[in-house]
């Protein structure tokens, strides 16, 4: 008999072992964090100051004049944002899941949409300074939509933009017209007061020989 229990003595040695194995593996500790965030970080997007005046699914190329071929630039929502206190306004355009910004330029008077080749749900139009880069960039941008009615409602928005920024430009810096208005009203001034000077000198001409009659 004490042959037959020494031969499984090993067994329950070994036995105890894995159970003690398995159990050491089901305890979990639980450790504190060495450093608890309590605020919530806001991400900036610099359009915190700014409505959204038109939104709509696009497709955004560039012209690449090295190559002289169009690339892709993205896809997402092409959007045009007035700033709640300039009024004026820009197109920004993000790309889909990565919101990486692949078009960010002010509508300027001298841009203008042309019809793609082709296609009656595309434009292109040139930009002198886009700033989805830096430095700026002087670019030729084609935006493809879903259909022409899409195309044709950005245009409208795009164009009402455009009138919308040239009005307010006006308004900030002196026009040529206005220049002109300015000068022409100095010299009716300088006319009038040389008008006025003879009448004074003619009263006292005046007064002279009424003083020598007398």
């Amino acid at each position: 008999m004490s042959e037959n229990t020494d031969a499984l003595a090993p067994r329950i040695s070994l036995c105890h072992s894995f159970s003690t194995l398995v159990q050491d593996e089901e305890v979990d500790p639980h450790y504190e964090p060495v450093i608890k965030l309590t605020e919530q970080v806001d991400t900036k997007t610099m359009e915190e100051d700014e409505s959204v005046l038109f939104k709509m699914r696009a497709k955004l190329f560039r012209f690449d004049p090295g190559s002289s071929e169009w690339k892709e630039r993205g896809t997402g929502d092409v959007r045009l944002l007035s700033h709640k206190e300039t009024k004026k306004v820009r197109l920004v355009m993000r790309r889909d899941k990565t919101l990486k910004v692949c078009a960010n330029h002010l509508i300027s008077s001298d841009m203008r949409l042309q019809p793609n080749i082709g296609s009656d749900r595309s434009w292109v139009w040139k930009v002198a300074a886009d700033y989805s880069e830096t430095p700026p960039t002087s670019e030729t941008l084609a935006i493809r939509f879903a259909n022409s009615d899409n195309a044709h409602q950005f245009k409208t928005a795009f164009e009402d933009a455009q009138k919308n920024n040239v009005t307010l430009i006006k308004g900030e810096a002196p026009t040529e017209t206005n220049e002109e208005n300015d000068e022409e009203s100095e010299k009716e001034k300088a006319s009038e007061e040389k008008t006025e000077e003879a009448k004074e000198e003619k009263a006292e001409e005046a007064e002279e020989k009424a003083e020598k009659t007398e």
